[in-house]
């Protein structure tokens, strides 16, 4: 065993040292600051350099009778106060001119139907500034059915209940839907756990089977493995390589929670509705680090014993590459299970080793599924992680005694009769 803490220390602190490591860090931590506090930054950045944000807006307005352009004149206002409307005598080429040379920021042109409906013809020099023609195609709107109100004799109470929506509830009689309030904060950290489960599983697996290439290639493993049960080795790689995985989430972790605290966005709008931590997202978040680690162990054992195939660092990612499909199916099944978790794929699936670490987390972040589902999905993986971990360590001892330029699946036997030979 005090080999095994020996080997465990050394790959921990090699790769923490690792300039990888300290770049990938570093540059994730600066994506979260960036994340968490993007609306103060983008309007700190609109100010410095002269964005729009605050900036007033000036309309001519056209319109030959002049009753509309007065009514938005006076409504404009209510929906956005940096909109200025300016009503002019000048003929129709003329404001045009006049808004191409900037006299004006954009030019309305009005007129009414007998039928009651507005025409509206919106001219700037930008279709980018969308807010603006939106805010004016609502003010219209609301002058246009004061107009039908007023043409058909209707209160000001009835036109309100005309406009009021319609109240929809939507609710399941099955016990193993949420809310939908629930599925609203539900689905973002769902969404966010499944993106870095699949991330750390994808780039952590890498890792380990590169490392196991290496040390294949400088010859260290033929040492190694006289001195090392095989099945220390490949376990006290995959746990060493783990616990920096969960030191650099934990670091992350923390530049998230220190930058959210400081961060002067409200914390009840933007991406943080997302992530108001009630009992039901704690309980998703403690299933998400269960399945986060049983997904790592299940695919960093494969890589291990698929990197102790090859010779060169280079034939990794050749070798690895059925199993990065297999993470690759299992996101795509998770993805599909937010919107529809309930289906039957999402649930046979869900059980299936291979897939569970996504998909059923999906279903326990999105569904109220009895517990045994979970459990049982758990207990199948553990079972798998065991038996992969038993027959990895056996190709794991023969395939690092195998040299030359094969690097395919062929090899597996090569290496489990060399293993049968020590």
């Amino acid at each position: 065993m005090n080999k095994f803490s020996l080997m465990l220390a050394k790959t921990y602190k090699e790769k923490l040292k690792s300039k990888s490591f300290i770049i990938t860090t570093l540059l994730f931590s600066l994506a979260i600051i960036l994340g968490t506090n993007f609306q103060a930054i983008s309007s700190f950045a609109g100010s410095a350099f002269g964005g729009n944000q605050n900036q007033e807006w000036t309309i001519a307005v056209y319109d030959e009778e002049g009753s509309i352009a007065q009514a938005l004149e006076r409504q404009i206002g209510f929906v956005n106060e940096d909109i200025t409307i300016v009503q002019s005598d000048a003929d129709l080429s003329e404001l045009e001119e006049q808004a191409a040379d900037g006299s004006y920021d954009a030019l309305l042109t009005l007129s009414l139907r007998e039928s009651g409906k507005i025409d509206a013809n919106y001219l700037s020099d930008s279709l980018i500034q969308s807010d603006l023609s939106s805010d004016l195609q609502t003010t219209l709107q609301t002058i246009q059915s004061n107009l039908a109100a007023s043409r058909l004799n209707l209160s000001a109470d009835e036109l309100a209940t005309l406009n009021m929506p319609v109240a929809f509830e939507h609710s399941s009689f099955s016990e193993s839907s949420k809310s939908q309030e629930d599925l609203n904060e539900a689905r973002g950290l769902v969404y966010i756990m499944i993106f870095v489960i699949y991330m750390s599983v994808l780039i952590y697996s890498m890792m380990i089977a590169t490392e196991v290439a290496t040390e294949k290639s400088s010859r260290v493993m033929e040492i190694l493995i006289s001195s090392v049960p095989p099945f220390q080795q490949i376990f006290a790689k995959i746990l060493g390589v783990g616990l920096l995985g969960l030191t650099q989430l934990l670091l992350w972790a923390l530049v998230a929670f220190a930058s959210i605290n400081i961060s002067g966005e409200t914390q009840n709008s933007g991406i943080y509705q997302f992530f108001s931590f009630s009992t039901g997202s704690i309980q998703t978040l403690i299933f998400g680090i269960v399945f986060f680690l049983l997904g790592y162990f299940l695919y960093a054992t494969m890589a291990a014993f698929l990197g102790s195939l090859v010779s060169r660092s280079e034939d990794v990612q050749q070798m690895i590459m059925p199993l990065n499909l297999l993470i690759v199916a299992a996101a795509m099944l998770a993805f599909y299970g937010l919107a529809n978790p309930e289906g039957s794929l999402i649930t046979f699936t869900s059980f299936i080793p291979f897939f569970s670490p996504l998909v059923m987390f999906t279903r326990v972040g999105m569904l109220n599924v009895p517990l045994w589902e979970p459990l049982t999905a758990i207990f199948l993986t553990l079972a798998a992680i065991i038996i992969i971990g038993w027959f990895g360590a056996k190709v794991y001892r023969g395939g690092v005694l195998m040299y030359g330029n094969a690097s395919s699946f062929k090899d597996l036997k090569k290496a489990l009769m060399l293993s049968k030979k020590r």
